[in-house]
């Protein structure tokens, strides 16, 4: 029993089809109804309509099936403990009745306030000519520092990267403030929204009062409400940690490392109260033992994503690297799926067949001529899976070989 195969597909306006995806080899489509405002109930109505788009072709072609919602995203107001928040866990918690009636039953979130995943470069060159996602402190920096200009942002930055940032900024023009501005001011991947200069330092302000502490009392409240709902309708929650896994423009990140795992695995002690594991993402902070946080968290590793970055000469930069390079030891970080797996075939507890995509994907050969999701085109992925489906397969038969022996 191998990892379920999927790809993330952001709806009909994806320039990667699913026919594309079925030819990957993937039975799993990953996607959400991005066109929904956030904290709005999704209808029945539009869910099997979702459904019906994805399996239309079943009965000609290999099947497709909507395998994981990612996202059903947290409002803001959720995040922020404000009065409010009740009726959007109630709105929540009604989406996954209705997810669960339709016959989907893991669901993707993550709780990063303001902004989701973070670069500052979305077309990296790699030495093979192929573009990758890249993020670097110091334009990072230039960003906060002097295009945003945030009240105290000094603070956050050595005093070496608050130079260079100055002296680099100074030299950009117009153009290259625009695109560094657009990249980092990115709203949730696939959905209409973007963030602008104007109204962000207005959404920063209302974290003022929300520090470390509130946020992740914050997150347990919501998830002790959310996770036995889920549990009642046979639905798996799984967070994703957070990317890049550190504070970032004053604002506090929770779901960076083994111990806040712990934290919110203890928060909500039902299994439905699940983990995103993203390789990448982990992987960035040195201090994250990934097989070790498979053995310690595998019942509750309900989607995957296999993804490695590379730490540069400074380590707060980093890029996404090939799927098998990089910092993460793939290797061992598949082994010990490989393990959970058969461990579930044999206990019964559990789905043995985990959800897994390959996340992210350099853009190369013909998508370097094509406009796609950054970091979701076709060919990149598509290499990523393959490399990943053989890692897969010569672990399992080497694990069978020494079971025999």
């Amino acid at each position: 029993m191998g990892m379920l195969q999927t790809m993330r597909w952001f709806g009909p306006h994806d320039p990667v089809s699913l026919m594309d995806i079925r030819q990957a080899g993937c039975s799993g489509i990953v996607t959400a109804l991005h066109q929904i405002p956030v904290g709005d109930v999704w209808p029945v109505e539009e869910i099997e309509k979702r459904k019906q788009l994805i399996e239309a072709d079943n009965g000609r072609y290999s099947s497709l099936h909507w395998s994981v919602v990612e996202s059903l995203p947290v409002h803001e107001d959720i995040k922020k403990g404000r009065p409010s928040r009740a009726r959007f866990i109630d709105t929540y918690k009604q989406s996954l009745h209705n997810l669960a009636a339709c016959g989907i039953h893991t669901v993707c979130y993550n709780f990063m306030p303001v902004l989701d995943w973070s670069r500052t470069n979305l077309s990296y060159e790699m030495p093979d000519g192929s573009r990758a996602l890249r993020f670097v402190w110091e334009d990072f920096a230039v960003f906060d520092l002097c295009i945003l200009q945030r009240p105290g942002a000094e603070a956050d930055y050595e005093a070496d990267v608050i130079q260079s940032a100055r002296e680099k900024f100074s030299g950009m023009t117009p153009e290259h403030i625009t695109e560094l501005s657009n990249i980092v001011l990115l709203g949730l991947p696939g959905s209409e929204e973007a963030f602008t200069l104007a109204t962000f330092q207005g959404l920063l302000d209302e974290y003022a009062a929300i520090g470390d502490r509130e946020l992740r009392e914050n997150l347990y409240e919501f998830i002790r409400e959310v996770a036995p709902v889920a549990e009642s309708v046979g639905i798996n929650l799984c967070i994703h940690p957070d990317d890049p896994p550190r504070p970032l423009l004053g604002l506090p990140r929770v779901v960076s490392t083994e111990a806040d795992l712990a934290q919110l695995m203890a928060a909500s002690d039902v299994t439905a109260n699940g983990i995103t594991f993203c390789t990448g993402s982990l992987g960035i902070r040195p201090d994250n033992d990934l097989p070790g946080m498979i053995r310690r968290f595998g019942n509750r590793i309900h989607f995957i994503h296999l993804r490695t970055t590379k730490r540069e000469e400074n380590p707060r930069n980093f890029h996404e690297a090939d799927h098998l390079a990089g910092d993460v030891d793939m290797y061992a970080v598949v082994k010990e799926i490989v393990l959970e797996q058969q461990r579930r075939a044999t206990t019964g507890a559990g789905v043995a067949e985990i959800p897994m995509r390959p996340d992210h994907g350099h853009q190369m050969l013909d998508d370097l001529h094509k406009k796609t999701y950054p970091g979701y085109s076709a060919i990149g992925r598509l290499r990523g899976l393959a490399e990943l489906r053989g890692l897969e397969l010569g672990v399992s038969r080497s694990l069978n070989v020494i079971s025999q022996s």
